[in-house]
């Protein structure tokens, strides 16, 4: 399964959508997690992507890779300081989107099972 966190922006292909912190929390402690893309802002008071990034350290399970796409710049630093700084073994931490060969590999990979974006 691949997780797409984001509280406004269209989910791609090949992912399900977290709309918010909690939801996104609960996918990774309930699924094996290929790619994880991570927005930081999710909405007024509520918490943030960087509340996801603490929830994966304290818990100590990944997704095999992390993208972290938010428009914030301080947000998507802090975010990716904080998953380096982790070091967590065998983790591909991305700072910025995903590129279009991921998306696309995403998208036929969930046509191939019949699966699409939520």
């Amino acid at each position: 399964m691949n997780v797409f966190l984001d509280d406004v922006r269209p989910c791609p292909r090949g992912f399900v959508v977290a709309r918010s912190a909690e939801e996104c929390l609960l996918l990774l402690a309930e699924h094996e997690v290929g790619i994880l893309s991570l927005d930081f802002e999710l909405g007024i008071g509520m918490p943030n992507g960087l509340s996801v990034v603490h929830g994966m350290i304290a818990a100590g399970r990944y997704p095999a890779s992390v993208y972290v796409h938010s428009s914030s710049m301080m947000g998507r630093a802090q975010m990716v300081y904080e998953l380096r700084r982790a070091q967590p073994a065998g983790v591909d931490i991305h700072d910025g989107p995903m590129p279009p060969e991921v998306l696309d590999a995403a998208a036929r990979a969930a046509g191939d099972r019949g699966i699409a974006g939520r």
